[in-house]
């Protein structure tokens, strides 16, 4: 007696698929001593304090020290309508406090209407915000306007940083805004003769940035940021590095944890960015003016805000590094994916990354990616990181490169067995040849006992 559900002596086994190798055992990941747990997160706590006042310096030096990057700002700022809207209002207060708008009417309107010369005068002021307002909007008088905060904020970064030019030497005198220009040429504009513009006094127009008591301080300071804006990237750059590499044992934990502080530092400053400075435009300002000088603030700490939602990218980045290297379960999953074109093709593995890279360059999100500097810091970073990660997958799957030759071993095998089990219906083959060679293939065990005789059937008919 057989068994009915064993299967024919003559019919071959079928070949197991081949199996994905698990991961190759792995020391257990080691457990720092107190002490040294003690000290890498020194490093990370005291590289993340270092890294926030890093931020804030940067930022200074890039945005309110940097005389292109203000000019850019300040044409933001009058095109903004909050913003164009106060200075309508000032320049049109100027013009009122220094031209005795009702005299000049006066004199051009007849004598029986003369005494309406005043009422007039008030009911134009209004009118007059609104026109200047328009004249706001036109390029060439926005390009006044940036001309002349950018002539005042060079004179005010010359002063602090010990320089000379526009007229005033350092520690004398005092740093100003000069907007007498823009105040003539839109009283011009409205239709004011010369004889009365040309009255208007130097300093209207003119406020104060700030005065010489203030300069020997701000000069430190500022030549403090020139020093420490550089530096202390340099610096918490080394202590990230130091606490990874004494977390021997813990490294990818480590790194993990950095990449979670870089998330955390990026998150304060975003909201120092909004809600600080909201708070403090509030405390501050007066309240009619607090919407434009909100405007203002936001405009001008644009980078630090941009610098914050960087930090947060980087550390995200090393979190999902980190964790793509860990025991989850979906980690290994992607690592067992990657291991065989990994050990075959490392070529190819590294031409993708390559390509992926070069796109996030072209897009360039943050500041660091559109400098030199920058895509060779983090393409050297992500490399290295790249480079661990495949060392870690190949030595946790030996057998990658075995078995993805395996793999594409038994996808051609199962081509020609497949392209054997289908009869040749050339015009050239007669049903005799194809039953002979049916027969061999029978023979040869390549086709069972029923395969052989469906086939067969099926060259009989045709």
């Amino acid at each position: 007696m057989t068994d009915p559900t064993a299967p024919p002596e003559d019919v071959p086994a079928a070949t197991p698929a081949p199996t994905v190798p698990e991961p190759a055992p792995t020391a257990p990941t080691g457990k720092l001593s107190r002490r040294r747990s003690v000290g890498v997160w020194s490093l990370i706590v005291l590289a993340s304090v270092i890294g926030l006042i890093t931020i804030l310096t940067v930022w200074v030096n890039r945005q309110l020290l940097s005389n292109d990057q203000f000019r850019k700002a300040s044409a933001q700022l009058i095109r903004d309508q909050q913003i164009r809207d106060a200075v309508s209002v000032y320049v049109v207060d100027q013009l009122y406090n220094n031209v005795d708008v009702a005299g000049q009417l006066e004199k051009q309107l007849p004598n029986n209407v003369k005494p309406l010369a005043g009422p007039v005068a008030a009911g134009l002021r209004q009118p007059a915000v609104q026109a200047v307002n328009f004249l706001l909007s036109k390029p060439r008088v926005q390009a006044t306007f940036v001309n002349a905060t950018g002539i005042a904020h060079q004179k005010l970064v010359n002063v602090l940083e010990n320089k000379t030019g526009y007229g005033i030497q350092t520690g004398n005198g005092v740093v100003t805004v000069n907007l007498s220009s823009l105040v003539k040429e839109l009283g011009a504009d409205l239709g004011l003769p010369a004889a009365a513009l040309n009255k208007i006094p130097p300093s209207t127009g003119v406020f104060t940035v700030m005065k010489s008591d203030q300069l020997s301080a701000a000069q430190q300071g500022v030549r403090a940021i020139k020093v420490l804006s550089v530096w202390l990237i340099v610096l918490v750059l080394v202590l990230y590095g130091l606490a990874v590499y004494l977390a021997r044992g813990r490294r990818r934990e480590t790194l993990r944890n950095v990449g979670w502080s870089f998330v955390l530092i990026g998150l304060i400053v975003l909201v120092v960015h909004r809600v600080i400075g909201n708070y403090a435009v509030d405390a501050l300002t007066q309240p009619a003016y607090t919407v434009p000088v909100r405007h203002v603030w936001l405009i001008e700490s644009s980078i630090l805000a941009d610098t914050g939602r960087a930090v947060v990218l980087y550390g995200l980045v090393a979190v999902i590094g980190g964790m793509l290297a860990g025991p989850h379960r979906w980690a290994i999953s992607v690592r067992r994916w990657m291991a065989p074109t990994l050990a075959t093709r490392p070529g190819m593995a590294w031409g993708i990354l390559g390509a992926a890279y070069l796109l996030l360059i072209l897009w360039g999100p943050t500041h660091a990616l559109q400098t030199w500097w920058g895509i060779l810091l983090f393409g050297a970073l992500i490399a290295a990181g790249f480079e661990a990660l495949r060392r870690q997958t190949l030595a946790e799957f030996p057998d990658a490169a075995e078995h993805a030759g395996e793999t594409t071993a038994s996808m051609r095998a199962l081509g020609t067995r497949a392209a054997s089990h289908r009869p040749h219906r050339t015009a050239a083959s007669s049903p005799a040849d194809q039953i002979a060679r049916l027969h061999d293939l029978h023979e040869s065990g390549a086709l069972t006992d029923e395969e052989y005789a469906q086939a067969k059937q099926l060259a009989l008919k045709g």
